[in-house]
């Protein structure tokens, strides 16, 4: 299942998501993490040094051998300079799962070794100064959204996608590629207005979203957020010495967190769960269909100088029983 964490820069929603996954992968659960994040800190969070979170390779730097290996035999799609990042899959397109070994792991993942168990990590790659000025941070992310479009994963696999921090991810369609988003909130009226954004964007689409309550000290607090967020709101977690060690640089046993956090993380693995097991693959893939067209008309064709609303199959629904090429 597919799974983001979001929210307003500072909120928390790496430190979560870093938790989680430590949480699957204490489990044994197969788990790829993705930072998609403007700012790389997810590396990090999972225990690698800034030497070892640097030396990640960038998704966006491999864009080219990503839509190469994806494409494989679709013959709506006449080479890989016509694929944007919304391209969706059909007959004879390559797919990735969870637990395999391809080209495009081989280029962009990296196995990161954490207390219990191993889990695959994958960066977009940072903003650079080279891109200053010539370059929009969706074009990185976009490696991401076409992994994902391209992507079959099952229920006792995981992907988790750090998002970059506010409203950006409404940029393009990746938004309803997830199970379930958990938006993570301080009990601030700061803390809860990226939430407000999310649910209008999120409306039309179906989007699962519930609300993590982050940094929350006392009652007034958790009172604060339920009167914002009303029903949306999941799970709260207070401070964490176990996660204020790891901020440092020293962190402990992940057995060690604390039991009310590790609780919080079981809540989001059900309500995960839950989402994933209404998952409807069809709607999924006409999602896909319909950002894939509206870029299209946008941007896409003059920028490719083709007619990409071809490249849909319309016979094709994206699923767990589809055969991989």
């Amino acid at each position: 299942m597919k799974i983001a964490f979001v929210g307003k820069g500072g909120s928390g929603k790496t430190t979560l998501s870093s938790l989680f996954i430590r949480g699957l992968a204490a489990d044994g659960t197969p788990v790829m993490a993705v930072d998609a994040d403007i700012n790389q800190h997810l590396g990090a969070a999972l225990g690698l040094t800034d030497e070892q979170a640097a030396a990640l390779p960038a998704m966006g730097a491999h864009l080219p051998l990503i839509k190469e290996y994806l494409r494989g035999g679709n013959a709506r799609i006449a080479s890989a300079e016509t694929m944007i990042k919304t391209t969706p899959p059909g007959a004879g397109s390559r797919l990735l799962r969870v637990v395999e070994d391809n080209p495009v792991y081989d280029a962009c993942a990296r196995d990161v070794r954490l207390d219990d168990g191993t889990i695959r990590l994958m960066a977009t790659g940072p903003f650079t100064e080279a891109d200053l000025g010539v370059a929009c941070y969706h074009s990185k992310v976009g490696a991401v959204e076409l992994c994902l479009n391209h992507l079959v994963d099952g229920p006792g696999e995981y992907v988790v996608v750090d998002m970059t921090a506010g409203s950006d991810s409404f940029a393009s369609g990746m938004f309803t590629r997830f199970d379930m988003t958990f938006l993570v909130a301080e009990p601030t009226r700061k803390g809860v207005s990226v939430y407000r954004q999310y649910k209008e964007y999120a409306r039309d689409f179906g989007v699962a979203l519930r609300v993590v309550g982050n940094k929350v000290q006392d009652e007034a607090d958790l009172r604060f957020l339920r009167d914002e967020v009303g029903d949306d709101l999941l799970v709260t977690l207070s401070h964490s010495d176990w996660v204020r060690a790891m901020e440092k640089g020293r962190p402990a046993p992940f057995a060690t967190l604390e039991s009310a956090n590790r609780a919080a993380l079981d809540t989001l693995k059900a309500a995960a769960l839950r989402s994933y097991e209404q998952r409807d693959w069809a709607r999924y893939t006409r999602q896909m269909v319909h950002f894939h067209l509206k870029n299209a008309e946008s941007w896409g064709n003059a920028k490719t100088g083709a007619d990409l609303a071809s490249q849909v199959d319309p016979a094709f629904v994206l699923g767990e029983t589809v055969p991989v090429p």
